[in-house]
């Protein structure tokens, strides 16, 4: 067939396929004869798309053309001899000549760009020194051809600025440094190309000639869109030296150019200075600083003056400079650290954008401020000075030109600069949805932070950035800190004071608390000592907070709100009572004053605000503890004396004592052991009175009917649950100061020294475990068919649990309601006034379910208290007798709560009477339910877990979305339990696998009996008794195939222990299973994409069975041997590579190989997403541009999970 017949037939295979009207037979047939071509003939490829290329065909096709020719490039280059690939270069630089016409769309120049730019990238330099004379050349024929050969330029460091996995590393080395070379040739040419068509531009518009003036101007905008493409790697000195610095700095001015330039700017302003270079870097990024400078200046001028109106425009120009000089200045203030009147001028400049009434400017500004104090503020590197014997004399302080370079900096943040950065962080604190429609501050020019704004992130989040900002000033001008935070909450008690409605000033109470509390940390008790500041400073300091503490204690507030943020204020402020204890006494004080001036018991809802109140002045005594350190200990008992009088006169609820209390445990903790021990004693004997009587364990936990009763006996039923709950308490606030808590091998104990609250373990728990076991028994089938419908609904799940487990916000939560963890409420206030309802026995279930799991779960870690004075019957049956009963997000909790710490904790020699008892059922009931639960899951698409049987969702697609994420959770937690097991200081007794290469016959005579290591390694124990083992391998084989990357990551680590007990053993069952049964679950593993994040672990165990148990086990040759693609050729291969080299990390990447070869690359965790080199824009932001609608027809190979399915 000659030519035009052959583009004929490939023009009409091309309009075929992008005819959507076609049949799909049509389509399909096209899109077959298209790759036929492509992969068939490549001079009749090269000809044919040479041929429909040319103006007499249409766009779509000759696109398609282009991107022809350039697969040929790309893919088939090496089948060109040189002298047919040197005709093929010339062709399509006489091609960019026809090209290169006013009329030719944007589309096939830019592709004409690439394809030319591809075949450099493919020649070598030789070919590149050729054509470049004749680019030259074409580039002075006029804009469209100037254009042109910009827009290839742009394309040819595209390899670099982009990785591409077609292009070797050599070969791109080769291009940087033949680029590189180019560099004294391409930058002038850039700088005239600008220089010549931004001229001509301006003179054809202003002879109106706008179609000759928009060509001039596309041929600038490509030749900064090439200038963009060297900015990020060519040297610094060299774009200074050729002038693209001035030029692109000098279209700063031009509205129609200016943000194409200040993306070059924006790319080259982080740049790193050089080793070899530094003047000349140092030159370039100085001149950089001032032509930003200069282009920002009249702005923030006119901003800082508030004359007229800023047009929109010139903010987004503002932000895009200020973009650039945050990168500037973040990455290279030291440029410019001896010119100290540019660096003041920059400086005063950033604080200009941080100031700037919109957000935008103020929040584009942030990070630099950031940036800089934690620079400025980091502690000196220590340089070790080596003497002349060798020896390293004492360190000094110091890192020479750096750190000096830090103290400068630290000169030219004055006072006045620190002021004003606190002085907008306390008002930006503040968020827009919190200011009341029609108070002062509604008024207010400054933009704040709205929840409207798009691509700021969490108002959380850029708080935090503020207050770590506030920090760090704070620890350079603590002076200044403290006296802009005081002024500032002394203003907001004036206005408060003078205010008719002062509960509108709320928000900015509470937001300039958060700064207070943030600088009194840091001046007192933060990374700046306190001990380090001057005498002078101190007592300037001391005055200070004392001045605004007196203004605390004066306030007369009686509204609940205002008594709630007044007692913030004085928890603010406790790191200063560590230093100056004579202030605690009035401050106490100061605090029961306020509790007795809120309403004490309350039945209406709507005062339920001063309950919240009182609980939070409570709170305010533990923060004043944690804080304070020993200075409250001499108030201990005057405390308790007044709490003993509350309690009297009945004026304490019991939720308020617990906090009290509980602030009586941080303050003993101060104190040493002795004094927890007698805390203790004082708080807990009066609770053991009640919680110890057989009368109420007989009337309530004998059988389920006596739950029932006591679910309506509301106040003895709160005020179980506020035992249970002071338990947990006091568990978490006793013990070592230094949580000196032996979490391994507590065979031993604590050395010398007993927990403090060992001695009450004996008493508390076993009637929690009774509560514990009544409880469960509820959810038994038979127990729960006769029980009234009222606790029925309330063991169900709540609605809040149903929120948070679809993902959706929670509702707003009221006042005086106890959030739990997970987001479940319960009201901590419930004393008995109101008639029980559904809520509240739901959340004093989940009440008594959470504390009493965590205080189980805490008492495994006080030393062997637990282990040896509980009957583990007791245990067991309070947690397991109704195992198979339990709902999922239940047996979760128990695993996480209880389980994993008296695992962690329990002594080896005590592991036979306990962990058998209590991981026996856990193991039997877990793998018999994920396995039916994921079988429904994968085969039906729901995981039917109990939690949500009889449940009405809304839609079966919640209700399949709660499902899968409660069984998800269970199988993590019990492969966290497996995790556990794992663990190194459970397992000290194994031995480590030397690296070596692949093993020959191993000498089964020094193999050790799986015996010899049950009692130093759990792994070894669990796998001595069958019964445990059992379950725990099937659960470990399942979670292989279940469709779960995080449970795979955490069962891991329990294989890779099964797998070295199975090498360091005898034990032939044990060998088998890992060898036949493991080895082969983890390459089936690999099928599965979501195990792509364990997919290096899993192919190191696999490589792990195969080196040290193939000699003795012919499962793991037989396993391979049975892979779709493999050959025993390949088999042995393999063997070879492995015996020819001893590293892990090589022998790993065997097996990796050896696997995608013998699936065919079907382990999808294993499979690589190649990148297609497409031609890509780097500019971040998006341009005005004429849009690129290449038609995409099968052109190279499949990319993401196309590739991959």
């Amino acid at each position: 067939m000659d030519e035009s017949g052959a583009a004929s037939n490939v023009a009409r295979a091309i309009v075929a396929a992008l005819d959507w009207s076609s049949t799909p037979d049509t389509r399909n047939a096209a899109v077959s004869y298209l790759e036929s071509i492509k992969t068939g003939d490549i001079r009749v490829l090269a000809n044919t798309s040479f041929t429909l290329v040319k103006k007499d065909w249409s766009s779509e096709i000759r696109l398609h053309a282009f991107k022809m020719l350039q697969h040929l490039v790309r893919l088939r280059w090496d089948e060109l001899n040189p002298m047919e690939r040197r005709n093929f270069a010339n062709a399509s630089v006489d091609l960019m000549s026809q090209i290169a016409n006013p009329c030719e769309e944007w589309a096939l120049k830019s592709q004409m760009a690439a394809l030319v730019a591809e075949i450099v990238r493919r020649e070598d330099l030789s070919l590149w020194q050729e054509l470049f004379p004749s680019l030259v050349s074409l580039s002075n024929s006029g804009p469209v051809q100037a254009e042109l050969v910009s827009m290839t330029l742009r394309w040819l460091p595209e390899d670099i600025t982009v990785h591409n996995e077609d292009l070797e590393g050599d070969r791109r080395r080769l291009l940087l440094r033949g680029l590189t070379q180019s560099l004294p040739d391409i930058l002038p040419l850039f700088y005239t190309l600008l220089e010549r068509h931004f001229g001509a531009a301006v003179s054809e518009a202003s002879k109106q000639q706008l179609d000759v003036a928009k060509q001039h101007a596309a041929t600038v905008t490509a030749t900064l869109n090439a200038i963009n493409a060297y900015a990020e790697w060519a040297p610094v000195a060299d774009l200074s030296k050729y002038g693209i610095v001035h030029g692109c700095g000098f279209l700063l001015s031009s509205p129609d150019f200016r943000l194409h330039a200040c993306e070059f700017f924006k790319l080259v302003s982080p740049r790193k200075r050089p080793a070899d270079d530094t003047a000349g870097f140092d030159s370039a990024m100085s001149n950089i600083f001032q032509i930003l400078m200069n282009a920002c200046r009249d702005f923030l001028l006119v901003s800082s003056s508030n004359a007229g109106v800023i047009d929109e425009s010139e903010i987004g120009f503002a932000e895009y400079i200020c973009e650039s000089m945050v990168s500037l200045g973040s990455s290279n203030l030291q440029c410019i650290v001896e010119d100290s009147m540019m660096l003041s001028f920059y400086l005063q400049q950033m604080l200009g954008y941080f100031q700037h009434k919109k957000f935008a400017l103020h929040y584009q500004s942030l990070p630099f401020w950031l940036s800089l104090m934690r620079d400025s503020t980091s502690k000196p590197k220590n340089v070790v000075h080596v003497v002349a014997d060798g020896s390293a004399n004492n360190l000094t302080p110091g890192s020479g030109h750096g750190d000096n370079e830090k103290k400068k900096f630290l000169t030219f943040v004055s006072d006045d600069i620190c002021s004003a950065l606190l002085d907008i962080s306390f008002q930006r604190l503040l968020k827009k949805e919190k200011i009341v429609a029609g108070s002062a501050l509604s008024s207010v020019s400054l933009e704040l932070w709205s929840d409207d704004f798009e691509g700021k992130g969490d108002f959380g989040q850029y708080r935090s950035k503020l207050l770590e900002l506030i920090r760090f000033v704070a620890s350079i001008k603590p002076l200044v800190a403290a006296s802009k935070v005081t002024e500032k909450v002394i203003a907001i008690i004036n206005n408060s004071l003078l205010s008719a409605v002062p509960v509108e000033e709320l928000a900015v109470m509470d937001s300039v608390q958060l700064a207070l509390e943030n600088i009194v940390n840091i001046v007192f008790d933060g990374s700046y000592e306190f001990g380090g500041h001057s005498s002078e400073t101190q007592l300037a300091l001391c005055r200070i907070f004392e001045g605004l503490l007196q203004q605390l204690l004066s306030l007369k507030w009686s509204e609940p709100t205002l008594v709630e943020v007044l007692g913030h204020y004085l928890d603010a402020l406790g790191p200063l009572f560590k230093y100056f204890p004579d202030a605690v006494g009035s401050v106490i004080n100061k605090l029961f004053e306020l509790l007795n001036l809120l309403p004490f018991v309350v039945k209406d809802p709507s005062t339920s605000i001063s309950r919240h109140a009182r609980l939070q002045i409570c709170t305010s005594f533990i923060r004043i503890a944690k804080t304070a350190d020993k200075s409250l200990l001499p108030h201990m008992k005057g405390i308790a004396d007044t709490m003993a009088y509350l309690q009297k006169e009945g004026r304490l609820l019991r939720a308020e004592h617990n906090l009290l209390g509980e602030a009586f445990l941080v303050m003993a903790s101060a104190g040493g052991i002795q004094q927890q021990q007698e805390v203790l004693a004082w708080l807990l004997e009066p609770l053991s009175v009640q919680w110890t009587q057989l009368e109420w364990q007989t009337a309530y936990l004998s059988d389920p009917t006596g739950v029932v009763h006591l679910c309506y006996e509301t106040q003895f039923m709160w005020s179980l649950f506020h035992t249970v709950t002071f338990f947990e308490k006091a568990l978490k606030r006793s013990g070592f100061r230094k949580g000196n808590i032996n979490s391994q091998n507590n065979s031993t104990g604590n050395s010398g020294h007993q927990h403090p609250i060992s001695s009450h373990i004996l008493w508390m728990l076993p009637p929690l475990l009774k509560l514990l076991r009544a409880i469960h028994s509820l959810w038994s089938p038979p127990v729960t068919q006769t029980l009234p419908g009222e606790i029925r609904a309330a063991m169900a799940i709540s609605d809040v649990e149903r929120t948070t487990l679809l993902g959706e916000s929670n509702p707003k939560l009221s006042k005086g309601v106890l959030t739990f963890a997970d987001g479940s409420q319960a009201d901590m206030n419930r004393e008995g006034h109101a008639e029980p309802k559904e809520t509240d026995i739901r959340n004093w279930l989940k009440g008594i379910r959470d504390s009493g799991y965590n205080v189980i779960g805490l008492s495994t870690t006080i030393g062997d208290s637990f282990f040896k004075c509980l009957d583990v019957q007791s245990v067991s049956l309070a947690l397991m007798e109704n195992i198979q009963s339990m709902d999922f997000r239940h047996i979760r909790q128990l695993v996480h709560s209880i389980l994993i710490p008296l695992v962690r904790n329990c002594p080896p020699n005590l592991w036979e009477e306990w962990i058998e008892k209590l991981l026996y059922p856990l193991f039997l009931y877990a793998q018999q339910a994920l396995s039916c639960s994921w079988s429904n899951l994968l085969q039906e698409g729901r995981a039917k877990v109990p939690d949500l049987h009889g449940i009405v969702a809304g839609s079966d697609m919640k209700l399949e979305v709660m499902e899968e994420k409660i069984l998800r959770d269970l199988t993590r937690e019990i492969c966290s339990l497996l995790s556990v097991l794992a663990s190194s200081g459970l397992n000290s007794g194994l031995p480590s696998l030397e690296p070596s290469g692949h093993i020959s016959r191993v000498d089964t005579s020094s193999l050790k009996s799986l015996d010899t290591f049950a009692s130093t390694s759990m792994v070894g124990f669990i796998l001595k008794h069958k019964g445990l083992a059992l379950p725990a391998l099937q659960i470990t084989l399942g979670a292989f195939k279940w469709t779960d990357g995080e449970a795979v990551t955490k069962v891991s680590s329990f294989c890779g222990t099964v797998i070295l007990l199975a090498i360091s053993t005898n034990d032939v069952e044990l060998q088998q299973f890992v060898s036949k049964d493991l080895f082969y679950a983890m390459i089936e593993s690999l099928a599965l994409e979501s195990n792509a994040i364990i997919s290096t672990d899993l192919v190191g165990l696999c490589r792990e069975i195969f080196i040290y148990l193939s000699d003795r086990d012919s499962a793991p040759r037989q396993i391979l041997l049975s892979l779709p693609c493999i050959t025993p050729q390949d088999l042995f291969a393999f063997e070879e590579a492995l015996t020819k080299t001893s590293s892990p990390k090589e022998q790993k990447q065997h097996m990796r190989s050896l696997l995608v070869l013998a699936t065919g690359n079907k382990l999808k965790a294993l499979a690589a997403q190649k990148s297609v080199n497409v031609i890509t824009n780097v500019t971040a932001r998006p341009r005005s541009l004429v849009s690129n609608s290449d038609s995409k027809i099968d052109e190279g190979e499949p990319v993401g999970l196309a590739a991959i399915m």
